[in-house]
């Protein structure tokens, strides 16, 4: 009786090269996973340099931060919300700025609505407890407090009492 004819790969039998090949990518697959998995979040990565999470919204999709330290951050969407003094802030989808210990410059997505007009944010800094904010040669400084948690856009740190008002 004869048997079967097997099929070979560089003169291994199928069946054991494609298991073997299955076995790889599997391993391969885990391997990227795992890397993704521990890539520090943008709001980790603010913390690392020396800033508290809250500066940047909810809902940061994803981030690059080049060895430069210019970086790009994507959000889900524009986002608007109020701070401390009645300031209106609007976040672009896309911000874009340089970063190093204790400072972002080149801002750009970011604004800041006062009275009737909107000005860009093009520098932040840390400066002891407080943040200070510049909009060209002027500033306005807030304390660390006020960033422990990630604003929400459309209700900012309060959605609590958003929720309550929109009922």
């Amino acid at each position: 009786m004869d048997s079967p004819s097997k099929s070979y790969l560089f003169g291994v039998p199928i069946r054991k090269a494609l298991f073997g090949f299955i076995l790889l990518l599997s391993l391969a697959s885990s391997s990227v996973e795992t890397q993704i998995a521990d890539e520090p979040t943008a709001y980790q990565m603010l913390e690392q340099y020396d800033f508290p999470r809250g500066i940047l919204p909810q809902g940061v999709r994803r981030y690059v931060l080049n060895q430069d330290g210019s970086f790009e951050v994507s959000l889900s969407g524009h986002c608007e919300f109020k701070v401390t003094g009645g300031y209106l802030l609007h976040y672009k989808r896309k911000i874009t700025g340089t970063v190093a210990s204790g400072s972002l410059t080149n801002l750009r997505g970011v604004s800041v609505k006062v009275l009737f007009l909107w000005f860009g944010i093009d520098e932040v800094v840390r400066s002891g407890d407080e943040i200070e904010f510049y909009v060209g040669p002027l500033s306005a400084s807030f304390g660390l407090s006020n960033f422990e948690e990630c604003p929400r856009c459309r209700c900012g740190f309060d959605c609590s009492a958003a929720i309550v008002s929109d009922l």
